[in-house]
């Protein structure tokens, strides 16, 4: 039987400071240090593409991060896209926090069943009131809301459409858009 050492978000930023950790694509997922999947050319160019087109969606409504870290009680991921309250100032000295999201979203393909299954539920305890998983493979955006005891309870995806964002229902986002 193995038995792995939970790291804390004080540890595993005591870790960063130190530089323990440079130079590895890791985040810190219910505890435990994991290595973050390779990035292949369409995941960036998929992620960043939305990042801009939220952007532009958002604009003076809220920040849109593109590949970094939010805090969340035992975990520190990084997720491809978080949509966060303004203003951007706010983070200089903390990554966002639950409290601070509006909800994230992750570009699946090599990292489907982790993104589904690992971070829908972490997103969930951490009560992040919306997450979306862009899958490459099948072009489509899985949404997730409403979480409760640990899971999400609204669960549907959408090939083509428009989705409004429970955070801003009046702006809506064009599933095409996000996934091609």
């Amino acid at each position: 039987m193995k038995t792995l050492a939970k790291w804390s978000i004080d540890d595993y930023h005591r870790m960063v400071e130190a530089g323990i950790l440079q130079g590895r694509r890791v985040e810190l997922l219910a505890g435990e240090i994991v290595e973050m999947s390779p990035e292949t050319p369409i995941h960036y160019t998929t992620a960043k593409g939305g990042a801009k087109y939220l952007e532009e969606l958002l604009s003076g409504k809220a920040d849109v991060r593109f590949n970094g870290p939010i805090t969340l009680p035992d975990s520190e991921p990084e997720p491809d896209i978080a949509i966060v309250r303004l203003p951007e100032s706010t983070y200089r000295d903390r990554h966002p926090a639950p409290p601070d999201i509006f909800w994230v979203v992750e570009v699946a393909q090599t990292s489907l069943k982790k993104d589904l299954e690992i971070k829908s539920a972490i997103y969930a305890m951490a009560e992040i009131l919306e997450y979306w998983v862009l899958d490459l493979s099948t072009k489509q955006v899985i949404v997730f809301r409403n979480p409760q005891a640990g899971r999400y309870v609204e669960v549907f995806a959408m090939g083509e459409g428009v989705i409004a964002p429970r955070a801003f229902e009046n702006v809506l986002v064009s599933v095409k858009r996000l996934v091609s």
